[in-house]
This record gives structure tokens, C-alpha cells and sequence, in this order.
């Protein structure tokens, strides 16, 4: 597989775009650096826009004020979260009115009541299922009761399985740190997972956009990008949250994006083809070359978009005809 090229502004390809929140539009209370004027570029230019993101712990309005208070454009209706995605899941297979564990913010528990359930906080509320999601305050003690009614054989439903999280302070626990807390426990798997990779969060989201072709943009090649591709969305991966350029030109092909930038104006450029000849592979004024094991830019691009394509390209096709991961430049800057 190689990345995807766009002789136009990337955007202008689509008929929407799906954005992941953490890592991308913003980490913590602080917006990516260039994310609110692309976005409201993009809006602007009638383009529609979801927010999604595995995050269960906030509701969608929450979300919503923390995104306009960035100074971007944002309906409630435009945020879409693995709470209410797995919420609908569970309301799908529970009988109306029922009582369910959860082990979450208010996120989560008000997409629980939404759907027309009840939330309890503790086993002996005798509850038929249990929900479990990321929260920041969540104590051994939730877990526990999680632990405890999964081993009575009720349903586990999670909203998602990211290991990790990105925050202003770097990299934390995420809620797939926490279930596996769990499954470690129980030695259970969930029942049903909704978040990205999986595909509840993704038809939730295309259900209120109702386009023919969307872009998925995202950080993290696992959630976001396998998810995409799953789903059958075309993919972006950006720089400014987990996943790194070296993440990127080593990823499997199930977790390659079609295209990648540093940040989110590559929605605004074209995507040149990669031309690879050999140890060589050039897009657009940017050339990358392979020396050893290593990879370098010989001919370094004014445009940053076309030359970490360069040597993703380069990286994929050495990776795909030998066997070989290639390692990128220790002192690279795109």
C-alpha cells in the first residue's frame, strides 16, 4: 500500500470531515497550534465538520463550549462521543428502563439515560449490565464493583480501549489501560467496545453527517487510522498528538493513513504523488534517500507536507519489497 495523492486542497476532496479531539484539535484545555483558524477556514468554505472523539468522561455539550471558547465555530450536535456511541449499542440489547453499572463521568451517564436507561453506581443497585469509561477521578474502588459484577456474568460494555492519553504534561493512562485492569481481574473480555478502532463511533457520526465520502483525521494510527480504514473512510494522520513521522513510516498496512501532514493544514494543500526509484522517492521539491538502514531528506521541500510524504513513501515501499524497517533521521525536522 501507498499514500493516496490529491492534486487540490486535501478538503476539497470531500464531502465532510471527521476530526479526533485529543491530540489533534486540542491537548487539554490548550488548542493545537494552527487548529482553529484551519478549522474555521474550513467551515467557512461549507464544508461540514464532526468532532469525535473516545473520550467518554464529558458530554457533548461540555465539549462543544470547550471548542467554541477556542474560537471555533461548534454546535452541540457537531460532537460526537464514545459514551453515546456505546449508549445506543447498549440500549439496542437491554431491555427499556434497565439498571446499569457505570463507571464513568457524567459523560457517560448521561448518555446512559438518553438512551432511556438508569444508571446505578454500585452492585447493589442490582444492575443487568455495566458500562465502563474513561474518567480522570475514577478510583480502585469503581474498578472493583467493574470487577465484581463482570464476574457475575453481567454484559461489560466499554466505550473505548485507548492504552494511553495525551496531555499538556505528556502521555498518560488511557480507559484501555483501565479495562485491562479489569480483564487482568476477571480474565473476561467486553462484551462490546464502541470507540475507535470500532466501527459504533463511526456510524454515529456518518449517520448525522449523511455524506458520501468523509476523511477521518486523526493522531493515532490504531484508533483512528485502522478505524478509518475499517469504516471505509479516507484517513488522515497529523503529528501533534501520539502518533510520531517514525510511527507512521513503520505502521502495518492496516494502520497506514492515505495521507499525512504535520498538522491540520495539510487539509489545505495538495498531496503530490511519492515517486520511488529504488533507495529514492521524491514528492513534489522534496527528495528522501536511504542510506544504510537509515532515512534522510537529501532535498529538503518549503512545503513540510511533501516531504514527510516523501519519506513515508520511501519508508512504505522499503518495508513492503524487503521485509525491511528502515529508521528515519534522529535529528529530522520537517
Amino acid at each position: 500500500m501507498s499514500l493516496s495523492s490529491c492534486e487540490r486542497p486535501l478538503v476539497d476532496a470531500y464531502d465532510a470531515v471527521v476530526l479526533d479531539l485529543d491530540g489533534v484539535v486540542y491537548v487539554s484545555s490548550r488548542a493545537v497550534p494552527e487548529a482553529v483558524p484551519v478549522l474555521n477556514r474550513v467551515a467557512e468554505a461549507g464544508t461540514p465538520l464532526a468532532y469525535v472523539t473516545n473520550n467518554a468522561a464529558r458530554t457533548p455539550q461540555s465539549v462543544a463550549e470547550q471548542l467554541r471558547a477556542l474560537g471555533l465555530k461548534a454546535d452541540d450536535a457537531d460532537v460526537v462521543t464514545s459514551a453515546q456511541a456505546i449508549a445506543r449499542v447498549m440500549a439496542a440489547e437491554l431491555p427499556a428502563g434497565a439498571r446499569v453499572l457505570v463507571a464513568g463521568g457524567e459523560g457517560l451517564r448521561v448518555a446512559v439515560q438518553e438512551q432511556g436507561l438508569t444508571p446505578v453506581s454500585d452492585a447493589e443497585a442490582e444492575p443487568v449490565a455495566v458500562v465502563q469509561g474513561y474518567f480522570p477521578r475514577i478510583d480502585w474502588q469503581q474498578l472493583a464493583e467493574v470487577a465484581y459484577a463482570v464476574q457475575a456474568a453481567l454484559p461489560w460494555y466499554v466505550s473505548n480501549t485507548d492504552l494511553t492519553i495525551p496531555t499538556s504534561r505528556g502521555i498518560a493512562p488511557g480507559n484501555g489501560s483501565l479495562v485491562q485492569a479489569v480483564q487482568n481481574a476477571t480474565r473476561v473480555p467486553p462484551t462490546a467496545i464502541a470507540g475507535k478502532p470500532h466501527r459504533p463511533l463511526f456510524d454515529v457520526t456518518l449517520e448525522r453527517l449523511d455524506a458520501s465520502t468523509a476523511l477521518m483525521v486523526g493522531d493515532r494510527l490504531d484508533t483512528d487510522i485502522s478505524g478509518a480504514r475499517a469504516a471505509g473512510l479516507g484517513s488522515l494522520a497529523v503529528l501533534t498528538g501520539v502518533s510520531t513521522l517514525a510511527d507512521i513510516a513503520a505502521a502495518v498496512p492496516e494502520e497506514r493513513p492515505d495521507f499525512v501532514a504535520p498538522d491540520l493544514r495539510g487539509l489545505l494543500v495538495a498531496h503530490p504523488p511519492v515517486v520511488v526509484t529504488g533507495d529514492t522517492a521524491e514528492c513534489g521539491d522534496a527528495v528522501a534517500r536511504r542510506s544504510g538502514d537509515e532515512l534522510a531528506l537529501e532535498r529538503r521541500s518549503p512545503t513540510a507536507v511533501e516531504n514527510a510524504r516523501a519519506l513515508v513513501g520511501l519508508a512504505w515501499s522499503i518495508r513492503d519489497t524487503s521485509g525491511i524497517c528502515p529508521r528515519l533521521d534522529g535529528t529530522l525536522e520537517l
